[in-house]
């Protein structure tokens, strides 16, 4: 392969590296679909109400922990509150932030 050859082959490559990229905007995939919506807030309110469950019960178990004298149960009560809280905290976060995100997109 000769020099010729491989500016030539250089040359081609960069006029075809330099072409813009086209930049689409963006489409909804569902097509307005309004079950995807419906999914999505019924997974929403689904793990809202499954943390305020699990705060409450994570009460219950501390207060028959204390009254019984166990320790143990007493502790799994306070980390599973602690972690309830943690999942409240982090759907509270996570769905202003997928709205932002779906909103961006449409």
């Amino acid at each position: 392969m000769s020099y010729v050859h491989v500016m030539a082959a250089f040359h081609q490559a960069t006029t075809i590296l330099a072409d813009p990229i086209s930049n689409p905007a963006p489409a909804d995939p569902t097509g307005g679909a309004k079950g995807v919506n419906l999914l999505l807030s019924y997974a929403k309110w689904g793990a809202l109400i499954a943390c305020a469950i699990s705060a409450v019960v994570s009460g219950g178990i501390m207060g028959v922990g204390s009254l019984s004298n166990r320790p143990d149960s007493v502790d799994k009560g306070k980390r599973a509150l602690i972690w309830s809280l943690g999942g409240v905290l982090t759907c509270a976060i996570a769905i202003p932030l997928v709205n932002q995100v779906f909103g961006a997109a449409a």
